[in-house]
């Protein structure tokens, strides 16, 4: 019930505009397991610095998975694309959702609550576990420390990719951890772009684009449209601060949009720059923020908003999502944002 609830929270927008577009995403399909412990005596035991991110094998793996259980786990579905269509689906538009999991309880699971959602889950199977991100939350602050086995996700290359899954759909978001299979990209990208998709990019972590910068910068220059990076990831990509970077983005692709976490974020398109203000919130969780700006940002460009509108619906959406434990924002604080957001909306229409 829950689920159905959100996803019918927005179909009144769908009144805006007289075709909603749709968006099709492209990630790691991962399933966070979320544990709250009372020390951290199981990180040291697994040898996990506190607030890191380490990959396992499926070994370890599952060790882990077994003795989190103990503490009480949350299954929650996630990955970062995959959180933004999630998302962007909640909205109302029309969404679909292409990764790869095993042919297990996670992988139906995570297949299930996409679709749940309203996802159009074109999932493909793995001989391989699917993917999961153990999560232990620590200490009074909730201190993340993460523990991820990739498994079924290091699957997903080139071969799985056609035509046929990037048409009728109006944007292409790419999840930008994915960019370390370059092959994989590549082709996701040129059939995006031969689809007529309008290309965004979340560019995920600045040690991948630190190893990937030349195919990077040819990615973004040749084929993306719009770029999502935080200042790390700005700094990897442009090698300036986050002032200087924004207009370095913004020479690379249509439109640049820097997020500069609790102090907002910066958008610019061509000679066209807006700062946006963080929207207020009771922070207690920064996970998942940026994905959901992303799908702000990419629902208020396809309603045909101004950029600054997109920044700022972008805005509102993450500050609900730092309110909770994890990436899934519950029920009143969607009701609230779409209250803030139609206002914003209806504030913004052509006279």
């Amino acid at each position: 019930m829950e689920n159905r609830q959100k996803i019918t929270i927005f179909v009144s927008y769908q009144t805006i505009i007289s075709a909603m577009k749709s968006i099709l995403g492209i990630g790691n399909a991962l399933t966070d397991i979320l544990a709250v412990l009372p020390d951290d005596s199981l990180l040291q035991k697994y040898h996990l610095p506190l607030g890191s991110m380490q990959h396992v094998d499926m070994e370890t793996g599952d060790r882990i998975w077994e003795a989190l259980k103990e503490y009480g786990v949350k299954y929650v579905p996630g990955g970062s694309a995959a959180n933004t269509i999630t998302c962007t689906a909640i909205f109302g538009m029309q969404s679909g959702f292409i990764g790869k999991i095993g042919n297990d309880d996670l992988g139906n699971l995570f297949k299930s609550t996409m679709e749940q959602y309203g996802v159009r889950a074109q999932m493909l199977y793995s001989p391989k576990s699917s993917g999961r991100c153990m999560v232990f939350i620590t200490g009074a602050n909730a201190e993340r420390t993460f523990a991820d086995y990739m498994g079924a996700t290091l699957e997903l290359g080139p071969d799985d990719l056609c035509l046929e899954q990037f048409q009728g759909y109006d944007y292409f978001h790419i999840e930008g951890y994915l960019v370390q299979n370059q092959e994989l990209i590549s082709k996701a990208a040129r059939l995006a772009k031969q689809a007529g998709c309008i290309i965004s990019i979340d560019m995920a972590s600045y040690n991948v684009v630190e190893s990937n910068d030349a195919f990077f910068h040819n990615l973004v220059e040749n084929y993306v449209d719009i770029v999502f990076a935080n200042e790390s990831e700005a700094k990897a990509f442009t090698k300036m601060e986050p002032q200087e970077a924004i207009v370095e983005l913004a020479k690379h692709c249509k439109i640049a949009v820097l997020k500069v976490g609790k102090s907002g974020s910066m958008v610019k398109a061509g000679d066209e720059y807006h700062f946006i203000e963080p929207w207020p919130a009771n922070p207690i969780d920064a996970t998942g923020a940026g994905d959901t700006y992303a799908a702000g940002f990419l629902y208020a460009h396809s309603l045909g908003m101004p950029l600054r509108v997109c920044g700022e619906i972008g805005s509102i959406i993450a500050a609900k999502v730092v309110e909770v434990i994890g990436t899934k924002i519950d029920i009143p604080r969607w009701r609230t944002a779409k209250e803030e957001i139609k206002a914003l909306i209806a504030a913004n229409q052509p006279v």
